[in-house]
């Protein structure tokens, strides 16, 4: 005869997910080990540790998503720049072109040009 089985709370599991806490975060908050959380998955889940908390992690990542879509649309003006890079192909990188800066002139663009060509 084995030990009894440690019930898992799936309730509190989810939240620890979504979360993002890590197997041995979930294991110490039931005060078990990794293979019970890994074996307790498997079979009242159906599926490994990693395939559940896949599922359940991003639930919490669509709440930290959305609270920084409401933090840079208050006016938080980093958070409106890490956005627009991260999703709108933004940087803090300037290409200067002769056409886009009238401080140089047609010479000068055609020595830039030269100077590209020649790399």
């Amino acid at each position: 005869m084995g030990r009894p089985l440690i019930e898992i709370n799936w309730t509190e599991f989810d939240k620890l997910c979504g979360i993002q806490c890590t197997l041995r975060e979930i294991a110490a908050w039931f005060e078990c080990s990794e293979d019970t959380i890994e074996r307790a998955c498997v079979r009242e889940k159906e599926m490994s540790f990693a395939e559940l908390y896949s599922k359940k992690a991003g639930k919490g990542k669509i709440s930290i998503r959305r609270k920084q879509y409401e933090v840079a649309l208050g006016g938080n003006t980093t958070m409106l720049i890490w956005l627009g890079k991260q999703y709108l192909g933004q940087s803090e990188k300037q290409t200067i072109s002769p056409e886009s800066d009238p401080f140089i002139n047609e010479e000068d663009g055609d020595l830039l040009a030269k100077a590209k060509a020649e790399k």
